[in-house]
This record gives structure tokens, sequence and C-alpha cells, in this order.
């Protein structure tokens, strides 16, 4: 009786569209689509506890049908109709027909959140990835050891990496299907979207070129954890940097250790005079970034803070403490027991 009255209205309405020609016209627009054929794939999402009926609006609000009412008549002449809640792939190249099958299909899988830590290395991410079963050891950093393979509104580099280009975020990934191309772009596009395209002219008024400060701030990451002091440091090491003196910025030297925070490695390092990431005794910026900065670095880098102070250190609470001469630097490391 229900369908009866439906069939009812139905007719009704395409009467009111078109007379008798309207059961024709139905029909073809039955078989029709929105698109030619090619046209890109969109997700459309079925909201729980939604009716066959209510997706027709739904559809046609977003492009993929070109009346409500058509998909009323479909559903009259299909019958049973039982959409699965959730994220599908369709295309306005599909038919109506089409649209509704698909809909019966199983949805995209949902994501879960991955998260890039501020300041991890590629190794950090790979380690992480790696370890929630998402993807085999070592193919996120084969991956971005291809900086010609990505796409970005600015300079990717020509040789080494994309670390410190792959910004540190948390990140929808669907388990089983990782690709790992892909979460790198999407990566390379937050950059983008966090720092570059919104500093463009900034950055070249800033006389630095964007890896070095990339560079510089993937070392503030590390160095200052409140990002309101990281511009007075970033002014302190650009200094030392112009004017020749060590950086002496001990972060460097953990950046190819296994493990960052093996304390017997590190010490090792520091003592290594032949490392190239040993800023206590190289002049000038390390050969590459040691991590993933994040938004607040990458400004502080840019927009150093002027100052007199040439030193700096950290108390037991990761207080800052910076200074204007050897001498005050001294007498803080003897008060902080910091060596």
């Amino acid at each position: 009786m229900k369908r009866f009255v439906l069939f009812l209205c139905v007719v009704v309405v395409l009467l009111a569209i078109g007379g008798t020609g309207a059961f024709l016209w139905a029909e073809g627009q039955v078989q029709s689509a929105m698109a030619p054929p090619g046209a890109p794939t969109v997700e459309f999402t079925v909201p729980k506890g939604t009716t066959g009926r209510g997706l027709g609006t739904l559809l046609a609000s977003q492009g993929l049908i070109r009346d409500a009412r058509i998909w009323r008549w479909l559903l009259f002449r299909r019958g049973a109709f039982s959409p699965k809640a959730g994220r599908h792939e369709v295309s306005p190249s599909m038919t109506v027909a089409e649209l509704a099958t698909a809909l019966e299909g199983n949805p995209i899988p949902e994501d879960v959140p991955f998260v890039v830590v501020e300041g991890w290395r590629l190794r950090d991410t790979d380690a992480a990835l790696a370890a929630a079963g998402l993807i085999t050891a070592g193919a996120y950093i084969a991956e971005a050891s291809n900086p010609s393979r990505f796409n970005a509104p600015f300079p990717l580099p020509t040789v080494g990496t994309l670390e410190g280009y792959l910004y540190p975020e948390t990140y929808g990934i669907v388990p089983g299907k990782v690709d790992v191309h892909g979460l790198i772009q999407r990566q390379l596009d937050m950059f983008a979207e966090r720092f570059y395209t919104p500093n463009r002219d900034a950055l070249t008024k800033s006389g630095r070129t964007l890896h070095e400060v990339v560079i510089m701030a993937s070392m503030l990451e590390r160095e200052e954890p409140l990002p309101e002091q990281r511009p007075l440091v970033a002014g302190i090491l650009w200094k030392r940097v112009d004017k020749g003196f060590p950086l002496g910025v001990d972060a460097t030297s953990r950046y190819e250790l296994a493990q960052w925070n093996d304390r017997v490695a590190f010490l090792k390092r520091l003592r290594d005079t032949t490392d190239p990431y040993n800023t206590r005794h190289n002049k000038g910026l390390p050969p590459s970034p040691i991590g993933a900065p994040t938004a607040a670095s990458l400004q502080a880098a840019m927009t150093p803070k002027p100052s007199d102070f040439w030193y700096y250190l950290h108390d037991a609470e990761k207080k800052l403490h910076p200074s204007r001469n050897a001498d005050e630097h001294e007498a803080l490391r003897k008060k902080y027991n910091v060596y």
C-alpha cells in the first residue's frame, strides 16, 4: 500500500513537470549523468540514519544529480535500497542508477590519526609508522630521499632528502592502504599552507634562502621549548653565523644518532671534530635541517629578534638565560651548573 501511494505521488510530480511525456523524461534522466565520462571522483558521505529518499536532496546539493525528484523515481523503480553509512567514492560521470549502486557498496575505510611530532627526523617518523604497522621500516625514508618526485610551490632540495620540509601535524591515514608518497606530498602541501604561501614576500625580504631558514628553524625547534623565545634565540644564532662564530648548538650533534637521547653516543659526537654536524667546532649552518620545524620556528628563523646577546643557556627547568659576552655566559654556566 505504501509503495502504491509513493507511486501515485511520483506520478503526480512527473505529470506536473511535463504531462505524460514526463515518464520518458524521467527514464532518460535515470540513465544520464551530470558530467561526461572521466570526471574526477569525489567523496560523498551517507550520514548515519539517513533514509534513501533523504539522500536525493544531498546528492542534488553536491552536484551529483540534477533533481531530487528523479532520485525518488529511481527508488520507486528499484524497490529495495540499502545505502551504507560512511564515505563513498563517486563521480559526476555516474548515472543516477550507478550512483545508487555505488552507495550500497562498502564505504571508504575510516582514517586513523597519525601524529608527526614537532622536531622529528625522517628516521623518527619512519620508525613510528613502522611501529604502528602502517609501513615497512625504511619505506618513508626511501621515498623522502627522492625530492624530485614531489611537487611544491617552493624550491625543494636538489640533493639529499626532504628533511625539514615535511610539516609536523596530525594526518588521517587509512590502515592497510598507506600511500607513503601521498603522505609526504600532503606534508609538503601543509608546509606551503602553514608557512611558505602566507610568508612568500616576507621570506624574500629577509635576505635568507628558504633552505637556510628551514635549517635554522629545525635547530630552534630543538633548542628553545617556548615559541615566544625563539625569535631571540634566532637572533643570537644568526649573528654568530654572520660573524663567523661556531653556533654551539649541541642538538646538531644528535641528528645522526640512531636514538636521539643516546647520551654516550652523543658525547662521542661532541668530541668528533670531523663530524660536519658538530657546530661546536664547525662554523656556519649544519649541512641540512635536523628535524621537522613548526610554523612558529620557521617564523622566528625568518624574522629574528635583534639583541646585544651572543650566548644563551637553559637551566634545569629549561628557562632561557641569554648573555652578552663569554664572561657572563661562564658565570651563568657555573650558577646553573650547565656544562
